[in-house]
């Protein structure tokens, strides 16, 4: 936690929220860590729900920012996949936000921006996880016996490690951990291949001979 102002809950709405309610009163600084051992009402992109029963990591990263930075994203999914992976965990990156063991979900990312911060929203099953009918999920306990304390801690460090590096080694890694490279998938309801991402942080898709590039959409693996 060096550097870091870790603010804790029992319980919150959503830490996503709190970080933007504290950066609307002027009341954090840069490396501030919003933690709740549960939420009433998580949320992922586009406000999705994202269950939040006690025995989870959910926090919120708060840093100051010069500009918005469109590749931050694939940084924090390596930091997230990398935290798993010193737990002896082989994790798999599926676009844009979620990590996956063995195609089940076991955390998403939220990235958001308020004034001159950048809010990373991280929610990582550590000792549940929910049943849902959308997609199959997974723990870190069903592998490790760790706590959500140290789950916290290893992620803090590789945040840290990743957040700044260059993007070539990002982009690399990213590549070697991505769910479905090579695959067919579902992109605005017509099949295309995953090929991967390009050195600006577009993800590449195929169909036939043509390519298409893009930044934020969803796809179906």
């Amino acid at each position: 936690m060096d550097g870091y102002k870790l603010i804790s809950f029992d319980k919150i709405p959503s830490t996503q929220d709190m970080a933007h309610d504290l950066i609307a009163q002027n009341k954090v600084t840069n490396k501030t860590v919003i933690v709740a051992q549960s939420q009433s009402a998580g949320r992922g992109r586009y406000k999705r729900k994202w269950v939040s029963n006690n025995g989870n990591l959910y926090a919120s990263f708060i840093y100051k920012i010069s500009e918005r930075d469109p590749k931050l994203s694939y940084a924090i999914a390596v930091a997230v996949a990398e935290t798993l992976i010193h737990f002896d965990i082989t994790p798999q990156i599926k676009w844009p936000n979620d990590i996956l063991i063995d195609g089940k979900k076991i955390s998403g990312i939220l990235i958001e921006y308020a004034q001159s911060y950048v809010i990373i929203g991280i929610g990582i099953n550590v000792k549940t996880c929910p049943k849902l009918p959308e997609y199959k999920t997974v723990k870190v306990n069903d592998f490790a016996n760790v706590s959500v304390q140290d789950v916290l801690n290893v992620l803090i460090k590789k945040i840290d490690k990743w957040r700044n590096a260059d993007f070539s080694i990002v982009r690399e890694c990213w590549m070697n951990m991505a769910f479905g490279i090579n695959k067919i998938i579902k992109y605005q309801g017509k099949s295309a291949e995953l090929i991967g991402l390009n050195e600006s942080g577009a993800l590449v898709l195929r169909t036939g001979t043509k390519y298409i590039l893009t930044y934020g959409d969803e796809i179906v693996v």
